[in-house]
């Protein structure tokens, strides 16, 4: 798969919702009905970070969830890359990029939302074919003024940022033109996935889709 390839299958999940959950699972158990409840609420697109022991195998079950569409986060090694393919994600989200991850996710086929922080970063991968970034750590590289004044000189590129992001400031991110849709984590708090409270996942996952819909236009 060439990073051409990649970026328009990337731009392709990240068009599916304004907001990718962003997810750290400690219990494989709790992924399926998890999954089930962030779909029910309108969010498709989930990332499982590879924090966790449980990560794999919440990958494994949550491909199996209709209308989902499971990623791989925390992607640092192409080991990482090969387990979370054969896992059955079908995008891989990196904090940065190193060139033997980018050759990783080339070869697997798996489209990828490689990190970048600065302009320098965002150059580097554009020049290899990535027209579609994560921009991370969102609030710690200077929000989303930040990446409106990368967009300013480099339009050809669009964004997920990820890092610090929540109700207060969502709406300042989906504003911008370039970015495409925003990663976070407040819509499957750890408390209420460790109380398999879904029912509550799944409303905050529908508040999120809506607000972030309206802050679009």
């Amino acid at each position: 798969m060439t990073p051409a390839d990649q970026a328009r299958e990337a731009a392709r999940i990240c068009a599916l919702a304004p907001v990718v959950p962003v997810l750290v699972i400690e219990r494989a158990a709790d992924a399926a009905p998890l999954a089930r409840a962030l779909v029910a609420g309108g969010l498709p697109a989930l990332e499982v970070t590879l924090r966790t022991p449980a990560a794999l195998d919440a990958i494994r079950a949550m491909a199996e969830v209709p209308g989902g569409v499971v990623g791989a986060g925390t992607l640092l090694t192409p080991a990482d890359v090969k387990a979370a393919k054969a896992a059955g994600a079908r995008f891989g989200v990196s904090p940065g990029a190193t060139g033997r991850l980018l050759a990783a996710c080339e070869d697997e086929g798996l489209p990828l939302l490689p990190g970048a922080a600065t302009a320098t970063e965002v150059m580097a991968l554009l020049e290899r074919g990535y027209t579609v970034q994560k921009f991370f750590p969102a609030e710690a590289a200077g929000g989303a003024p930040a990446l409106s004044a990368i967009g300013a000189p480099i339009p050809q590129v669009r964004f997920c940022p990820t890092g610090g992001i929540g109700p207060r400031n969502v709406g300042d991110y989906l504003s911008l033109g370039n970015v495409l849709c925003v990663g976070g984590s407040w819509v499957a708090p750890k408390d209420r996935v460790a109380a398999a409270d879904w029912t509550g996942i799944e409303a905050l996952a529908r508040a999120a889709a809506a607000l972030s819909r309206r802050s679009r236009g």
